[in-house]
């Protein structure tokens, strides 16, 4: 029988930490090492913080952007300077905080929750698609943006978008993010110039 090298408790959070997206077992590793050298106060703050994060954020029933638990609809969709007529639809949730930062878009947003992936499993069943043509019609919706990532599921995402769309026979002007977003970057690490050329380059489709 091997021999345990770690403390049990250390071994456990190693392991839970390389459970995250992007973190292998040598990065977990550090982390744990890390956070068994902090401060006992500071540590408590960060698993209050974890412990917390589900009871205080919650969906917008609107666009599904993340908003705090006490409120009741996201602030840029409620926002009376934004543009309800012209709808950027993004996969994620921090996609939002992307295009923000580049100060050039002032529509809505609108989350689908994912991409159509059928290895993992989803289909446009699984994205708030529907809940999408709903705001098209209440809002009087004039453009959307298709912002998905220029990927393969993002891409194909994106046709079926269009393709749903006119098959509903919805009278809206579509675009698609253009230049300066490269294939495999998602919109979540592009930095603001690239984001910036892609909005006003976007093209119709």
């Amino acid at each position: 029988m091997a021999k345990q090298l770690l403390p049990r408790a250390l071994t456990t959070l190693i392991d839970e930490l390389g459970n995250l997206p992007g973190v292998g077992i040598r990065t977990a590793e550090r982390y744990a090492y890390h956070l068994l050298r902090t401060k006992v106060e500071s540590n408590k703050r960060l698993s209050n913080s974890i412990a917390n994060l589900k009871a205080n954020v919650k969906y917008c029933p609107a666009t599904f952007a993340l908003i705090d638990s006490d409120e009741e609809i996201s602030p840029l969709y409620a926002d009376p300077t934004r543009n309800k007529k012209v709808i950027a639809v993004v996969e994620e949730p921090l996609d939002i905080i992307a295009i923000e930062r580049t100060g050039q878009y002032n529509g809505t947003y609108h989350v689908l929750g994912g991409v159509i992936s059928p290895i993992d499993n989803i289909g446009p069943e699984q994205l708030h698609i529907k809940e999408l043509v709903i705001r098209i019609k209440q809002d009087e919706v004039e453009e959307i943006i298709i912002a998905t990532n220029a990927s393969v599921e993002g891409e194909s995402t994106a046709l079926f978008l269009q393709r749903y769309i006119k098959e509903n026979e919805i009278n809206v002007k579509m675009s698609r993010l253009a230049r300066g977003l490269p294939v495999g970057v998602d919109l979540e690490y592009a930095d603001q110039i690239t984001l910036s050329h892609a909005l006003e380059g976007r093209r119709s489709i």
